[in-house]
């Protein structure tokens, strides 16, 4: 039992909690911020993979820029405490939900399951780039070009989008 080992153990343990809690949580501000606690606990557990520019893009982009544009929409829309209603509605979309998560879970499972028993391990020339900006960078605009490529755009045409909706407004 090392450090490492306890420390992923608290790690994980603290992110499917937090994970729990978005899932579970009344408001939907609540909701967002357990959503932070998990990016940063999943931040913790890239560390731990000596995956340190990752973790810092995970809290950057992530817990910084995309949870903002998360709370200021929920603020925008006005959606704070909901009126409780007298209990939970069984209906199609919640069926069709639980559904699609017990189908990933079997894929999760059976993904898991194929997995050889033997331990991997890379050469120490590949554990010395390995989560640094050059190997990130390398793979980004060489293999995934085209993804991050469409992936810019996409953003790009929902920031014009959040300025129309939010012109009409004014």
């Amino acid at each position: 039992m090392n450090v490492e080992l306890v420390l992923f153990g608290a790690f994980a343990l603290l992110t499917l909690l937090s994970a729990g809690l978005v899932i579970f949580a009344k408001s939907p501000i609540s909701s967002a911020m357990s959503l932070v606690a998990t990016f940063f606990f999943l931040a913790g557990i890239y560390v731990l993979l000596w995956a340190h520019t990752v973790a810092v893009l995970q809290v950057l982009v992530y817990a910084g820029a995309i949870m903002v544009l998360f709370l200021f929409v929920i603020m925008l829309l006005n959606l704070g405490e909901e009126t409780s209603s007298p209990g939970p509605r069984l209906t199609l979309s919640r069926i069709a939900g639980g559904g699609a998560a017990a189908g990933l879970l079997v894929v999760l499972v059976m993904a898991i399951w194929r997995i050889p028993a033997g331990a991997k391990t890379m050469s120490s020339e590949a554990i010395q780039s390995f989560g640094t900006l050059k190997a990130i960078g390398g793979v980004i605009y060489t293999q995934w070009l085209l993804p991050f490529e469409a992936v810019s755009l996409l953003l790009l045409v929902a920031m014009v989008g959040a300025v129309v909706v939010a012109k009409s407004r004014i």
